[in-house]
């Protein structure tokens, strides 16, 4: 059975998407969709440092919502616009991850779907 994980603490998706789907059977398994930097009232921040915090702090409520931790995290996903500091995505992801090494990958592309968004994250988590 799938469900979609929708915590009331973020901001709504921004299109007709969820923002995580949680599959359960034998295991849990969860998928999210790009998490972008919208603060639960909607609102965008400046500077990719705090961009970097909102969309973790998005992933870690999507995670909790779900019944799971960052342990289970199993794979990551960060897209990046060109220009913008690596290491500040990187330093935040392992901040977050606190030791944790799931497969992750970062790809830097030319803009993501809105022009304010400097950095997306989706990642899959598996219990």
């Amino acid at each position: 059975m799938n469900r979609a994980v929708a915590p009331a603490s973020i901001a709504p998706p921004a299109a007709n998407y969820s923002h995580a789907i949680a599959s359960a059977g034998a295991e849990l398994l969860l998928h999210t969709s790009g998490v972008v930097p919208t603060a639960p009232d909607g609102s965008v921040p400046d500077g990719l440092v705090a961009q970097v915090e909102t969309v973790w702090t998005n992933l870690i409520a999507i995670l909790e919502e779900a019944g799971m931790v960052v342990a289970d995290v199993v794979s990551i996903t960060t897209y990046v616009v060109a220009g913008e500091d690596l290491g500040v995505v990187m330093a935040g992801r392992d901040r977050v991850m606190a030791g944790h090494r799931p497969a992750s990958t970062l790809v830097v592309v030319p803009a993501l779907a809105r022009p304010q968004w400097r950095v997306e994250i989706s990642l899959v988590a598996a219990r």
